[in-house]
């Protein structure tokens, strides 16, 4: 999740979640045949997708899903992304924005007529994707949990047409990440309380992506045994269950420097994290997007869970 907030529900669509009509539009068919060698697959939202082998125009409305594609050497496919794909920098003033994560402008995206649309469960609404599939675009919905999902996403975007060399490079670069945190991090996992936002404070719940990132550095999630995805919670409670380590991310909500003092002064004035200095403000994108920045995450993670020096970012 790169926003937090109320778990978007499965999207309730025509079964084959691409073929539609399409009116108005000077150029475009009113109904497109999917190209020969398209792959069924069932996407995250429960609708049959044909994803093709060779996608030469996409939108994409997910950040995290924007550098991938750009990480296995789709860049030239990209046609559309949200004013929140800003990585790779390179995109910008080449591949314009068509709106937030939340509110994009369909009209815009039907106007640049793509092959594919890639959204996520989370992070985009429903009814977003609802609009789009019955104006005839083919939208995959992805909803990553674990590293192997994670993972895997790479594997599927890359088989959208992207050269053999920099997918496998980046495959093996992830795959060498999550053996090497697993065998350098702690042998006791240490409390943990991953802050995303505040007022109300929101934390996650275990089956989220941070968890199972937080799982995989060394750090046991607080808050694993609360229902829901991003629970919401208080200090008093986070105080209650005496976390080592606490991590307040720059995004979804700017955490600064101001909320370390806060928290040094408020309930958690006592806690072993406040009376061990290690209360942290970090990379927001770290724990959240899913795709090449796991390499980074897991090693920045081990590293506060065995209290080293955080080794510079990228």
């Amino acid at each position: 999740m790169e926003h937090p907030g109320r778990r978007a529900p499965s999207c309730t669509i025509l079964e084959s979640g691409c073929v539609g009509r399409r009116r108005g539009r000077p150029g475009l068919s009113e109904e497109r045949e999917m190209p020969r060698g398209d792959t069924p697959a069932r996407d995250a939202s429960g609708a049959n997708v044909l994803l093709p082998t060779h996608a030469t125009r996409i939108v994409s409305l997910v950040p995290s899903v924007t550098e991938t594609l750009v990480a296995v050497g789709l860049e030239d496919a990209l046609v559309g992304r949200t004013d929140f794909c800003v990585h790779p920098v390179s995109l910008a003033g080449r591949v314009p924005p068509v709106g937030g994560t939340k509110n994009p402008r369909l009209e815009d995206i039907l106007d640049l007529a793509p092959d594919l649309v890639l959204a996520n469960r989370e992070e985009n609404r429903e009814i977003d994707v609802r609009r789009l599939r019955e104006r005839g675009l083919r939208v995959w919905v992805d909803h990553p949990v674990t590293l192997d999902d994670t993972l895997e996403q790479v594997r599927r975007l890359a088989a959208l047409g992207a050269p053999a060399e920099p997918a496998t490079a980046l495959l093996d670069r992830l795959a060498a990440a999550i053996a090497r945190a697993a065998a350098k991090h702690p042998a006791r996992a240490r409390s943990c309380f991953l802050a995303c936002w505040k007022d109300p404070w929101m934390t996650i719940g275990r089956e989220t992506y941070a968890h199972h990132v937080l799982a995989a550095s060394g750090l046991a999630n607080i808050f694993a045994d609360a229902p829901g995805h991003y629970p919401r919670t208080d200090l008093d409670e986070v105080a209650r269950r005496a976390p080592e380590i606490v991590l307040l991310p720059d995004e979804p909500y700017f955490f600064t420097a101001v909320d370390v003092d806060e928290l040094a002064q408020g309930p958690l004035g006592d806690s072993p994290a406040v009376r061990t200095g290690r209360v942290h403000v970090i990379d927001g994108t770290l724990p959240f997007w899913h795709g090449p920045r796991l390499a980074e995450a897991l090693e920045v993670l081990r590293r506060l869970a065995n209290n080293e020096s955080a080794p510079a970012s990228a």
